[in-house]
């Protein structure tokens, strides 16, 4: 099989080559009016981001395997794919672990202030009158609401490990629907009831934007916001707009728009001490890592051997 990693860069380290590869290559990055080249004689391609849409899969008569590098599969057109006969397969719930340790990790930051006191210990500490320097208000999560939208593999994993801390859980119903499922709570009550907002569902055209002026404007004064999903569920204007006129109290957000973003992009600037950018990162332990490539190489066996499994197509 000729397989082509399109994106090999976004790993930490290199993919070990699949035995089934009879031709391999592992492009470092590959940019969109690359793509059909890339993969002109390819019988399988791995993309974690480069997206793959239907004008180019109308090129490329010879792919049969797209394996996403990821959990998430909005970077590759699914309908198209089924019309093309071209087979998806994904990597569930392989950072569920990293990145739910992640949002609880914001969690603690976030309440804490831990940015402001890190930058108070070499400013304010040193020319204290007293032995400590009080600033923002510190909270503990006991007690604390949090509220979660998407209750797949990761979602799920957040509520285990706030609820061993004591934290309240709502999960999210649909944003608009009328029925609100048992172990649910609706959209509107969990952004007045939550202290903290974490997303964790998937970038559909109903979710883009799930969160922007109006959600921010009706979540509880000062609430912080999570996201380690994806960044188009966020509206980042009133995201900074939230965090200036204090709606919110800080945010954690491991997820941009564009991705990289520019460097001028206003978040990255922003000067607000409990805000946290990562650079896409809360999924990339060692253990995830290791997770992913072993499953991206057990979903090539099982395709090659006719029984295709972590099929999304």
């Amino acid at each position: 099989m000729h397989i082509v990693f399109l994106d090999g860069a976004s790993l930490p380290s290199p993919l070990p080559r699949p035995p089934e590869a009879s031709h391999w290559v592992e492009r470092e990055q590959t940019a969109s009016n690359q793509l059909v080249e890339a993969l002109a004689e390819a019988d399988v391609a791995i993309t974690n981001k480069v997206r793959i849409d239907r004008a180019a899969l109308e090129q490329l008569p010879q792919l049969k395997l797209i394996c996403v590098a990821a959990t998430g599969y909005d970077c590759v057109d699914i309908a198209a794919c089924r019309d093309q006969g071209v087979t998806v397969c994904n990597v569930p719930a392989y950072s569920a672990v990293s990145v739910a340790e992640s949002v609880i990790a914001s969690l603690f930051a976030l309440r804490r202030h831990l940015l402001a006191y890190r930058a108070a210990s070499s400013t304010h500490w040193p020319v204290s009158s007293h032995f400590c320097v009080h600033g923002a208000p510190i909270q503990d999560l006991q007690g604390s609401t949090l509220g979660i939208v998407g209750r797949g593999d990761i979602g799920s994993r957040v509520a285990r490990l706030a609820r061993a801390l004591d934290i309240n859980v709502l999960f999210a119903e649909h944003r608009g629907v009328a029925r609100v499922r048992e172990g649910y709570t609706s959209f509107d009550e969990v952004l007045a009831k939550a202290d903290a907002l974490t997303l964790h569902c998937p970038l559909t055209p109903q979710t883009r934007y799930l969160i922007g002026t109006a959600e921010i404007a009706r979540m509880k004064p000062a609430a912080l916001l999570i996201n380690t999903a994806r960044g188009p569920l966020v509206d980042e204007n009133a995201v900074l707009a939230g965090l200036a006129n204090g709606q919110l109290g800080g945010a954690a957000l491991d997820v941009l728009y564009a991705e990289p973003p520019q460097a001028d992009h206003p978040l990255l600037h922003c000067a607000h001490p409990n805000l946290i950018i990562t650079p896409h990162v809360a999924w990339a332990s060692q253990s995830s890592v290791a997770r992913l490539k072993a499953v991206l190489s057990a979903n090539i066996s099982a395709f090659a051997a006719g029984a295709p499994i972590n099929a999304v197509t």
